[in-house]
């Protein structure tokens, strides 16, 4: 991350060439921007794997939360618009609704021209310690 990047408090180690870039964090939101590039395509046509998409709309919505345990419960997700390499994917994350470790949270990701990529819902759980147990 750029120094004038945001700190988050959750998610740190992650590959943020892969899962996007924090460009703003508050409190019950965020945004993420996703550059597209060639690793990230599925053929030679350049389109990009759902997965990449999926990943920054993820980050995006853990970053909402921001609690340093914070995990994906579920999500209900939409591919409304195909991507390619190259292009640049905005992911904007609300909370919507909180009750005490749970957290519902609405990401849409948009292209450079202004158009929905992506849709989802997801839900997200603060647990007391990390998922993977105390170290």
């Amino acid at each position: 991350m750029a120094a004038h990047d945001p700190v988050p408090n959750t998610h740190r180690a992650i590959d943020t060439d892969l899962c996007g870039r924090p460009i703003a964090i508050e409190p019950g939101g965020s945004t993420v921007e996703l550059l597209l590039t060639e690793c990230m395509q599925a053929d030679a046509r350049g389109l990009v794997h759902g997965g990449f998409i999926f990943g920054a709309a993820d980050f995006a919505a853990m970053l909402a939360v921001n609690e340093p345990t914070v995990v994906l419960g579920s999500a209900q997700v939409g591919f409304l618009k195909p991507s390619r390499v190259g292009e640049r994917l905005r992911f904007v994350a609300k909370v919507t609704l909180s009750k005490g470790r749970r957290h519902e949270v609405e990401v849409n990701g948009t292209n450079a021209a202004g158009e929905t990529v992506f849709s989802g819902t997801f839900k997200c759980v603060v647990p007391e310690t990390h998922v993977l147990g105390e170290s």
